[in-house]
C-alpha cells in the first residue's frame, strides 16, 4: 500500500472501485507522502487533510451502498489555487487574497466531485498566474523535484511539482501562456491545454478572460486524457464555454499514428536554445516518423511577434480583471486608509506584488487614451496574423511538432531580477494560446544535468483527440515518463 503513488490514476480508480483499495487508505498514503515530502518542494498552499479524509470516506460509503463510483473513484488531486473549492482558501498565491474563502465549487471542481475524486490541496502559483517560474507567489517558491535548486516553472508549478514527486496523482492547472506545459516540461509530466472554450472557467480567477484555460496534469498521457474528458463540456456560467459533444478521448489513444501528417516549423528551432533540448526535439520527431508519421517542414511566420502580442493583450486584460480587487468587497483591505481613495489605493499597493503591478501598469498604459490603437488595436491585428499562420499550416498537416521550453529549468533566482529573459520562457508555448488551439507537453528526455525535457504537441481546435494519440504513441514508444 505504501507505493501506491506509482501507480496511474486509472489504476487507483479501478482498485477503488473494484473495493480492493479504500479511498481512505488511499488518501492517507497521499497525504502522508505530502507531510514527508511537501517540506522541501512546497507544491501545496493549502493542504486539504480533513476535507481529503472526508470526501474519501464518502467515496467508501458510497461504494458500501453498493452505488456506481465515478470515473476518478478515490484519485487524489491537486488544485492550482486559482480556482474556488467551496469552503477552502483561494488565494491566487496573492497577499490580496490571502484570507479569502470561497463559498462555490468552481465547474471544474463539480465535475470533479461527480466523478468521486479527493482534493488533496491547493497548489502554489505565480501570483495571479503572472509568471513563468513560481517565484512570484508572495508566499514562498515552489522547487522542482528533480532538483530542488531549480525552479519547477510556472505559473502552475505547484501542481506540476506535485505530480512530479506523486504526491497528487492528478493536478490541475490553468494555461494562458504556457501556464501548464511550461511547468510540465520542466518537471518531467504531461500537461495539456485544450482548446478554449472546451473546459469551463467559471470558479477560475481570472487573469486574461480571452487567453486563460484549465487543463490537466497528469503522470501519463492517458491519465491526462480522462481528466480532460471529466472536465470537459458546455457551462451556461460561461460565456465562452462551447457546446459540442465531448469525444472518448481515451478510446483513440491506441489507434496509432501510421500516416498521421507532423508539422515540423523552422521558427520554433532559434538561436539561443539550448542544444540539448534541440537534440531530445529532434531525436522525438525521429521517433515519430519511425511509427508511422510523416515529418514536415512548415514555416509560422508570425511566430516572433508572439511575446510581443502577449504582454500587449494579457496585461491588458489583466488590468480590468484585477480592477475588483479594491479592498470593498473581499480580499486584503488596508488598515491604512483614512478615505476611500486611500483604501483603494494602499489596498492595492499593499496586496499586490511587483509582477502584477508591472503588468496592471503595462495593460493601463496600452488601453490608455492616445495609446489603444497603437498597442491593444494593433497587437489584436498581430493575434489574427498568428492565428492565420496556424490555419494555413494545419492544411497540410494534422499536428505542429515543436520544444515545450527552450531551456530545462533555471535555478531559483536566475532570472528573478530580468523579467524580459523571463518572459522569453514562454516564447515556444504563447502562440498556442493567442490561437486558442489545444496543446500538450509530454517528457522526450533529460537534459546531462538530469533536468527534464519536454515535447509540444500542437493540434487543430477542438482536435484533442489527434493531439493525444500522438502524445500516446510517442510516449508508448519510448519510456521517459517511467522514469522515477
Amino acid at each position: 500500500m505504501t507505493d501506491i503513488h506509482r501507480l496511474t490514476a486509472l489504476q487507483i480508480a479501478g482498485l477503488v472501485r473494484s473495493g480492493k483499495r479504500s479511498a481512505q487508505d488511499v488518501a492517507r498514503a497521499f497525504l502522508s507522502r505530502v507531510r514527508s515530502l511537501d517540506g522541501d518542494i512546497r507544491a501545496f498552499v493549502t493542504v486539504t487533510e480533513p476535507a481529503a479524509l472526508a470526501q474519501a470516506k464518502a467515496v467508501d460509503e458510497k461504494a458500501a451502498r453498493g452505488e456506481t463510483l465515478g470515473r476518478l473513484a478515490g484519485v487524489p488531486v491537486a488544485v492550482k489555487d486559482n480556482m474556488c473549492i467551496a469552503g477552502i482558501r483561494t488565494t491566487c498565491s496573492s497577499k490580496i487574497l490571502e484570507n479569502f474563502t470561497a463559498n462555490y465549487d468552481a465547474t471544474v471542481i463539480q465535475k470533479l466531485r461527480a466523478a468521486d475524486a479527493v482534493f488533496i490541496g491547493k497548489t502554489n502559483l505565480d501570483e495571479f498566474a503572472m509568471g513563468s517560474s513560481t517565484e512570484n507567489s508572495a508566499f514562498f517558491t515552489t522547487r522542482n523535484p528533480w532538483n530542488l535548486e531549480c525552479i519547477p516553472g510556472g505559473s502552475s508549478g505547484g501542481s506540476a511539482a506535485a505530480v512530479a514527486a506523486r504526491m497528487a496523482s492528478l493536478a490541475l492547472g490553468s494555461d494562458t501562456g504556457g501556464s501548464i506545459r511550461q511547468p510540465a516540461a520542466l518537471c518531467g509530466v504531461v500537461g495539456m491545454k485544450p482548446t478554449y472554450g472546451l473546459v469551463s472557467r467559471f470558479g477560475l480567477v481570472a487573469f486574461a478572460s480571452s487567453l486563460d484555460q484549465i487543463g490537466p496534469f497528469a503522470g501519463n498521457v492517458a491519465d491526462a486524457a480522462a481528466l480532460l474528458e471529466v472536465i470537459s463540456g458546455h457551462d451556461p456560467r460561461d460565456s465562452t464555454s462551447v457546446n459540442r459533444p465531448i469525444p472518448n478521448f481515451l478510446e483513440g489513444l491506441s489507434k496509432g499514428i501510421k500516416g498521421l501528417r507532423v508539422g515540423l516549423p523552422k521558427e520554433y528551432f532559434i538561436d539561443g536554445m539550448d542544444p540539448e533540448v534541440e537534440t531530445s526535439v529532434r531525436d522525438a520527431v525521429k521517433v515519430l516518423q519511425s511509427l508511422g508519421a510523416e515529418v514536415r517542414d512548415v514555416s509560422l511566420p508570425h511566430t516572433d511577434a508572439g511575446i510581443s502580442v502577449y504582454y500587449v493583450l494579457a496585461p491588458s486584460e489583466a488590468s480590468s480583471n484585477l480592477a475588483r480587487f479594491d479592498g470593498a468587497r473581499y480580499g486584503h483591505r488596508s488598515s491604512r486608509a483614512q478615505n476611500l481613495l486611500e483604501q483603494y489605493e494602499f489596498s492595492r499597493d499593499e496586496g499586490f506584488g511587483p509582477e502584477v503591478k508591472r503588468r496592471i501598469m503595462l495593460g493601463a498604459y496600452a488601453l490608455s487614451a492616445g495609446y489603444y490603437d497603437a498597442y491593444y488595436l494593433k497587437a489584436q491585428k498581430v493575434r489574427t496574423l498568428i492565428k492565420r499562420d496556424f490555419d494555413r499550416v494545419f492544411e497540410s498537416v494534422d499536428v505542429v511538432v515543436t520544444p515545450t521550453s527552450p531551456t530545462p529549468a533555471f535555478r531559483a533566482g536566475e532570472k528573478a531580477d530580468d523579467p524580459l529573459q523571463m518572459y522569453l520562457s514562454d516564447v515556444f508555448t504563447i502562440p498556442c494560446n493567442l490561437a486558442g488551439l489545444p496543446g500538450i507537453s509530454l517528457p522526450c528526455g533529460f537534459s546531462s544535468k538530469g533536468l527534464p525535457i519536454g515535447l509540444q504537441i500542437l493540434g487543430r481546435a477542438f482536435e484533442e483527440d489527434t493531439v493525444l494519440r500522438a502524445a500516446a504513441a510517442y510516449e508508448s514508444a519510448t519510456s521517459w515518463v517511467k522514469v522515477p
